[in-house]
């Protein structure tokens, strides 16, 4: 086999299945990018401009819609000028790029999640103590952590695997995705296979936080009306949301690594890019509906006139 590790293009065979109906895909992918930059900008401007949204949880909130925003834009305008080319190839840099952007905010979301639960984990089971342990300072820490490990661990990813030699260029998705490339290795991947290994050993460890949380929430609201009260506004969207990217996190890995060549191109294909999709359109507006001053204070800002 030759060695294209310097080739300049990937080829993305995903494409193939869209040809018949590459139009009306267009149109709906636009409208869903639409609707993801609104619904998230929308959340975001609203927690921006109201002092009174300027605490922990709301904050947290907003950066996970930063962050859906950054991990749409690493897939959809690609995705788009595709849809209408004859041609669907990506750079070599182009492609990591895309594999770093679309990992990185992933990570990012989860590490979000995981804060968010701490956040109604201390205000619920230990409210005298919240002030001083969600300080703006340490929730300041918090949310650069939440960035800052998962970017180092994407660059580990990006450059463990453009350093592999590769034997083929054909990736059997709409968009570039670590583990297709790594497949593409001529040589050994154990480097690649451990390191992968300990990145989700590590946002395992995340989903373990999250659940003993929960135990920890589910027994302070049970011993009090005001408690079930604060688990229902504001841990059941976290709930909602933490299942949401959860299974389409699922979907994707399965996908991924036990996908079958007897599937249909069709399902790979929204296997592939379902969590792409549901969780950026879906949370913000999971959040929007269930939290009392954030949907008011839409409202509110919906029928306030535009001054001159």
């Amino acid at each position: 086999m030759n060695n294209i590790s310097n080739t300049a293009l990937f080829s993305l065979s995903g494409f193939s299945a869209t040809v018949n109906y590459r139009v009306t895909l267009f149109s709906v992918t636009l409208l869903c990018y639409f609707l993801i930059v609104m619904v998230n900008m929308s959340l975001i401007l609203t927690i921006i401009l109201d002092q009174n949204l300027h605490k922990p949880m709301y904050i947290f909130l907003c950066f996970l819609c930063i962050n859906a925003i950054y991990g749409t834009v690493g897939f959809y305008p690609k995705f788009l000028f595709d849809l209408l080319s004859d041609i669907h190839v990506i750079s070599y840099v182009g492609c990591f790029l895309q594999v770093f952007i679309i990992y990185s905010n992933i990570k990012v979301d989860y590490s979000i999640l995981v804060l968010m639960a701490y956040d109604r984990f201390v205000a619920i089971c230990k409210p005298l103590e919240y002030h001083s342990v969600m300080s703006v300072r340490r929730t300041t820490v918090l949310i650069c952590l939440c960035w800052f490990i998962p970017f180092c661990f994407d660059v580990l990813i990006v450059t463990l695997t453009s350093a592999l030699t590769l034997c083929g260029n054909r990736i059997q998705k709409l968009y570039c995705e670590n583990w297709s490339i790594v497949k593409l290795a001529c040589g050994s991947t154990k480097a690649n296979d451990i390191v992968g290994l300990i990145i989700i050993s590590f946002y395992c460890c995340h989903a373990l936080c999250i659940a003993c949380s929960y135990v920890q929430l589910v027994k302070a609201a049970l011993r009090s009306k005001e408690g079930r009260r604060k688990f229902a506004q504001t841990c059941v969207p976290h709930l909602f949301c933490l299942l949401n990217v959860t299974i389409a996190l699922l979907f994707d890995v399965m996908y991924s690594r036990y996908g079958t060549a007897s599937m249909s191109q069709n399902l790979k294909n929204f296997m592939a890019i379902q969590f792409l999709v549901i969780p950026p359109l879906i949370n913000p507006i999971i959040y929007g509906v269930i939290l009392t001053k954030i949907r008011h204070r839409m409202i509110y800002l919906c029928r306030t006139p535009l001054k001159d």
